[in-house]
């Protein structure tokens, strides 16, 4: 592996030795609930002396349902990032899903995330690079894991080479996903910084969000613990302040209030993981 890449987000540095945290709910949903969430998350992260980056999709265009809520609109959920963002001070990710969203999104967003369905689509990510913005190329379910240095490579073919990996687990068989430690390997061969979205780790397709049976939460310490220990640079958690009543990923997103009781020991394992690998 090369030396790993320092991305700068701020006052972050991704990549370096010290964890950090991209967290947030699923979708954007009303001002209220989206400020308490990162008041919270904030709180905790300056206890844990843990980095945060707040996330929250502005709007999510791959739904299972028509019926199913997408978010208050591009536009609008942009800016209420940028309040949060302002308000908080914060940096913020948001997904686009088609070029044409990706100037308005350059302009408020710190980092800019390419979705797993959409990790191969050339004309996203050539506009999302040429923003000069941090690209967060989350691995598609379809791609083998050293695959995806397959669309990093077009973002610097495009003059961008300010990248970010995430794992989100790999399609396994009908409607579920599956999380093979060998996938962090091959990403952190890439020399880019490594994170694993642990929450959309254990969704299950072809389920309604809000149906219990649509998210494996049991999973979900096993899976972190073994992520972090893998050498994961950051981890990624959808955080709500009332899981079950959330519009999107209801049956997968932690209680903001746990996320620092979850955390603690991933902490304790970062700390361990980087002793060793010095």
């Amino acid at each position: 592996m090369s030396q790993k890449k320092i991305i700068k987000i701020g006052n972050i540095d991704c990549g370096s030795e010290k964890l950090f945290l991209i967290a947030g709910p699923c979708v954007v949903e009303d001002e209220t609930l989206m400020m308490k969430t990162a008041e919270v998350l904030k709180e905790t992260c300056e206890k844990l002396d843990l980095p945060l980056i707040y996330k929250s999709s502005a709007e999510k265009d791959n739904r299972s349902a028509t019926q199913n809520y997408r978010g208050p609109g591009f536009e609008n959920g942009l800016k209420l990032l940028d309040r949060i963002q302002q308000a908080f001070d914060l940096p913020i990710v948001s997904d686009v899903h088609f070029p044409e969203q990706v100037p308005i999104a350059g302009e408020i967003l710190d980092i800019i995330q390419i979705p797993a369905y959409l990790c191969m689509q050339t004309g996203l990510i050539e506009a999302a690079a040429k923003t000069g913005k941090v690209i967060n190329i989350k691995h598609g379910q379809f791609l083998a894991p050293d695959n995806m240095i397959k669309p990093a490579q077009k973002a610097i073919n495009f003059g961008n080479d300010q990248i970010l990996l995430t794992e989100r687990g790999y399609t396994f068989g009908y409607n579920d996903l599956i999380v093979d430690p060998r996938s962090f390997y091959h990403l952190n061969q890439t020399g880019f910084p490594v994170i694993f979205d642990i929450t959309h780790s254990v969704r299950r397709y072809g389920i309604p969000s809000a149906d219990p049976r649509g998210g494996s939460k049991e999973f979900l310490p096993t899976l972190a613990r073994s992520g972090v220990a893998a050498g994961v640079d950051g981890i990624f958690i959808e955080a709500h302040p009332e899981p079950e009543k959330a519009l999107c990923d209801a049956s997968s997103m932690l209680n903001v209030t746990d996320v620092e009781e979850f955390v603690k020991p991933l902490l304790e394992i970062h700390k361990t993981e980087v002793k060793y690998r010095q």
